[in-house]
Formats: C-alpha cells, structure tokens, sequence
C-alpha cells in the first residue's frame, strides 16, 4: 500500500496524511450503509426490510445521513490521515524487511487501525451512534437534543471516559478490520499476478486492483460480532432486559447478545456492512494507491 521510496530516500511519507484524509472523505458517501448497518445491529430482531423501512420514516433520504454532518465527516477525516499514514509507513518497513506483501498488508492495516482508534475515532464513533438512535425519541413525541447537546450531557455525566465509551471495542474492530481488508486484499493481489503471471515489477491493471479490494472488503466482514457488540455498547436505546449487564465491557456484551439473540444476533447488519467494506477498501486500498503514486511524482 505504501509509496514505493527512492533508492536511499530517508524519512517518512507525511503526504500520506493528506491522502489519507481526502480519500476517507470519499468513503463517507457510503453512510447509508453504514446507518443501515448500525441500525440492524442495534435492533436484531428486526429483517432488512424493517430496518430500511425504520431508518426511512426518519426523515426519508436524510433519514440515511443521521450522523454524516459533523461527526462521519469529523471521523472521516482524521482517521483517514492517521490510517493511510501509519499502515503506508508499516507496510514499507516490513517488505523492506522481507516479509511478503499480504503479511506486509495486514501489520499496516492492524496498526493504522489501532492508532487511528485510540487517536480519532472514539468519541466520533460514539457521537455518530447517538445521532442514529437518538432520533428514536421522536417516535414518543419528544424532541430529541441536538447532537452537541448530547456531548455536553454526556461529557457532565461521565467526562472523557463517557465519550470514548467503547473505545476498546472500536480498536479491536479497525484492528481486525483494516487488518483483514489490506491483508486480504494484498494477498488476492499476489493471486492476480501469480493467475495471470504478472511479474512483481508489473502494474496489476485497475480492473485487478479493484477486484483484489473487493474481495478484501468482502471478506473482512468475518468480524461483525465485534461490530454488533460496539453498537450495543454505544447506544442510548433504553434496553430493559434483565440480563443486559449494567457495566458493559466488550466481553460480557458479547455473552448478553448471544444468550438473547444467538450466533445470528451477533451477524445482525452483515449484509449492508459487506457492501460498506468493498466501498472502503476499494476506495483506501486501490484508489489510495493510484492517488499516493500521483503523489509521489509531483
């Protein structure tokens, strides 16, 4: 994924930064997704139909982009720039090392998920959860709060701790997420090439590009019930169930949404998160590349 270097060039690719950032900026445009997702894993007896048909009596189309402005868009960015920075310069030092473009791929993507988690994506994680089911509260006839209102109240109640409640959560999942969209998609690159027989100093065409990231997007969805469990621990759906723990952790949350819903409760919002991964990785993987190499001639 990383910028290919100079023969003795020295330091790091802080142009990545800016890549990073604009080309997340890009990935924003599959909201919908990422709403109808959060949606079906917040309510898991609910089908897709239902789900589709809940978000949409929230406003129709806008109903769609609850959480875009400022907080997808806030996250976006920033992660973005701390993601494609961190995996590109991981990436460069491990194949300088030797090791193969899919390992090379999955140490970038599981540290840039990692830091961008920790640096970035907590709060507006969070932020982004509230304003998706907040709006529930419309339904009873009570004007729901602002989203800067809901940060105020949180940040009063429960301080820093509050606002990156499910922080660990979100860690585990960009870890195993970019982890297993570079990786997965480094290694069906390496299958391209070795399938054709184009050699390592050979540009894959974009169509083949686009396809390895596909099938990394696809593919990295395998861990949807740490997603499942991040979305109970963030909501502010009231839960009456007696076996809802009153301190959650990613551990026993995990146990809750098995014991009430099963191993299918746990892949609630699977399907819409499938066609998000593709859009994310095609667009920080293949696109990224193309635009990091434009980069690098200018």
């Amino acid at each position: 994924m990383g910028i290919q270097r100079e023969p003795g060039q020295k330091g790091v690719n802080f142009s990545n930064i800016a890549v990073g950032a604009i080309m997340n900026m890009v990935t924003s445009l599959g909201q919908p997704l990422e709403v109808l997702k959060t949606q079906m894993a917040a309510n898991r007896s609910q089908t897709m139909y239902q789900a589709l048909k809940t978000v949409w009596s929230r406003g129709g189309v806008t109903g769609f982009y609850q959480g875009l402005i400022p907080w997808a868009w806030i996250e976006a960015s920033t992660k973005g720039g701390v993601l494609l920075f961190t995996a590109a310069e991981i990436e460069n030092q491990t194949t300088g090392l030797g090791l193969s473009p899919a390992v090379a791929g999955l140490l970038g993507g599981m540290g840039g998920g990692i830091v961008q988690a920790y640096a970035t994506m907590g709060f507006c994680t969070c932020m982004k959860t509230a304003e998706i089911t907040r709006h529930k509260q419309a339904a009873t006839g009570i004007k729901p709060p602002s989203t800067w209102a809901v940060f105020g109240d949180i940040y009063r109640r429960e301080g820093i701790a509050g606002i990156n409640k499910g922080v660990n959560a979100v860690a585990l999942r960009q870890m195993t997420n970019w982890g297993s969209r570079m990786g997965f998609a480094r290694l069906a690159e390496t299958t391209i090439r070795s399938a054709k027989g184009i050699k390592e100093d050979q540009a894959l065409t974009p169509v083949d590009k686009v396809m390895a990231s596909v099938i990394g997007g696809a593919l990295a969805t395998w861990n949807q019930p740490i997603e499942v469990v991040r979305v109970e621990m963030q909501s502010m759906a009231k839960n009456t169930s007696a076996n809802r723990p009153a301190k959650l952790t990613v551990f026993n949350t995990l146990g809750y949404i098995y014991k009430e819903n099963g191993i299918r409760g746990l892949y609630r919002g699977v399907t819409p998160r499938i066609g998000l991964g593709i859009w994310q990785t095609v667009c920080m993987v293949s696109f990224a590349d193309y635009v990091k190499a434009w980069v690098k001639k200018q």
